[in-house]
């Protein structure tokens, strides 16, 4: 009897790692992924989520929100999996990661960047289409009191529109922040659209038509391998600097580019401790960044789905991702395929 009541005890008490053994999900519950609105974002959710449920037999949900909601939610496990984070963005993101709350894994793409941008167009020209250069000499922020009359804002005419980021997404806060360090508040309006869509549709719109037009963007993304584009000088990064950037409430931020862009996988601790066979994934996934640009913009030129996107990306190439898990799994993803 004892001897039969220690082996029911001890298979009460297997742990995740031999279910994971016998082909079983290595997380003891549904393992909750943001739900980003952008299609990096969007594209690579749905690749993991692939992986984690096809290869680790894992159930898997998404949670819709913006960044910094999401990140809030990654630091008290109410979400285990951010898809795209952007590491030491923002005040939340540094304060949990200091606590040991999240953990971030992996560089998902190398290469990637984020700045203020505006066409070639204004600066080069574009004999082609009979634009001549009307900022010839734009190369920096510092230069942008002067250009305010280029970016007229209808809505305020007598200051340029700059477009930030949506409200509620980081950068937007970063943004603001730049616009009173580098003195911009009396010559430019700080216009946010109402979604990451809304902004790529306003700057497409101004590209089409050969106008001026004055913007926050990053990649990897479809719109920046589909326009060509001049970033704006900034003044070199500085710590102290980005503290005040990424802080809404400093009333005086300090002039500085944004923090070295390193895009990673965030988790929370508890799947961080409870499931090292998905941290071991994270941590070698890798997307080649032209590939990942041109896959964006297909998927924005046609509208597809996340999903279908990626289900094609796992199909089409085996070379690229059955490198990141162990050969039993990717075997159970082809097989799901």
């Amino acid at each position: 009897m004892r001897l039969r009541l220690a082996l029911t005890l001890a298979s009460l008490t297997i742990t995740p790692l031999a279910f994971a053994a016998d082909g079983g999900c290595p997380y003891p519950q549904t393992v909750k992924f943001a739900g980003p609105n952008w299609e990096s974002g969007m594209f690579t959710t749905e690749v993991l989520r692939l992986l984690v449920e096809k290869g680790y037999g894992c159930q898997t949900d998404s949670v819709p929100g913006n960044t910094v909601t999401l990140e809030n939610a990654l630091a008290q496990n109410d979400i285990q999996v951010t898809g795209e984070q952007w590491a030491g963005r923002s005040p939340a993101w540094r304060a949990a990661e200091k606590a040991g709350k999240v953990f971030a894994v992996g560089e998902t793409v190398k290469g990637a960047t984020e700045g203020w941008w505006v066409p070639e167009y204004l600066v080069k020209g574009d004999p082609a289409r009979g634009i001549q250069a009307k900022a010839p000499d734009l190369k920096s922020v510092a230069d942008l009191p002067r250009y305010k009359e280029l970016f007229r804002d209808p809505e305020e005419p007598g200051k340029g529109r700059f477009l930030n980021c949506p409200t509620g997404w980081t950068c937007e806060i970063v943004n603001s922040q730049k616009l009173k360090a580098y003195k911009l508040t009396d010559s430019y309006t700080n216009f946010r659209t109402g979604t990451g869509p809304a902004l790529d549709a306003a700057i497409a719109t101004a590209m089409r038509r050969g106008e001026p037009v004055l913007f926050y963007y990053w990649s990897p993304t479809p719109l920046m391998g589909r326009y060509k584009l001049v970033q704006l000088e900034e003044p070199p990064f500085s710590e102290k600097a980005w503290e005040t950037l990424s802080d809404p409430k400093n009333p005086d931020p300090l002039p500085s580019r944004s923090l070295p862009a390193k895009i990673t996988i965030g988790v929370s601790r508890d799947l961080h401790d409870k499931a090292p066979a998905l941290v071991a994934l994270f941590e070698k996934v890798e997307f080649p960044l032209d590939q990942f640009n041109g896959i964006l913009a297909g998927m924005a030129e046609k509208r597809e789905d996340a999903q279908v996107v990626a289900k094609r990306f796992l199909k089409e190439h085996p070379e690229v991702w059955t490198t990141w898990l162990p050969a039993e799994n990717a075997e159970r993803v082809k097989a799901a395929l």
